[in-house]
């Protein structure tokens, strides 16, 4: 994958084109939890049920790991990896409190009073020129 501009935001994986390709299989295998058929074949057996999708050994080791913010550097899609977070009981707003390191209640009051401030995380460069 190509170094772009847009990668100098902090703490961001944009989904672009060459994730959506890199994260195909992990994708998969996260949409197939939207089907109860997906969830009780990963309940019953989760290696066996993660071997139908060609995931690269890194995707396989974030998913067993829940390695939520590996996934998305990995290629996956937030969208698809919160049906992985729904199928272990984790809503949305538990994942990003989760993927902030915040926990839930901090990520929720954060928004609440208007998100994260920009000062100093606007880019990335920005951090290496302190």
């Amino acid at each position: 994958m190509t170094k772009k501009d847009y990668e100098d935001i902090p703490g961001t994986f944009v989904f672009d084109a060459d994730r959506a390709r890199i994260g195909y299989h992990l994708n998969q295998f996260c949409i197939s939890l939207g089907k109860a058929a997906g969830r009780e074949a990963f309940a019953v057996d989760p290696d066996g049920y993660l071997d139908r999708f060609p995931m690269s050994a890194e995707q396989r080791q974030a998913v067993i790991d829940r390695d939520w913010n590996r996934m998305l550097e990995l290629g996956g899609n937030i969208y698809y990896t919160a049906k992985l977070a729904a199928n272990d009981g984790i809503n949305f707003q538990g994942l990003a409190g989760i993927m902030t390191g915040m926990g839930r209640d901090a990520y929720r009051r954060m928004m609440l009073k208007g998100g994260r401030s920009i000062e100093g995380n606007r880019y990335l460069t920005d951090w290496d020129e302190k």
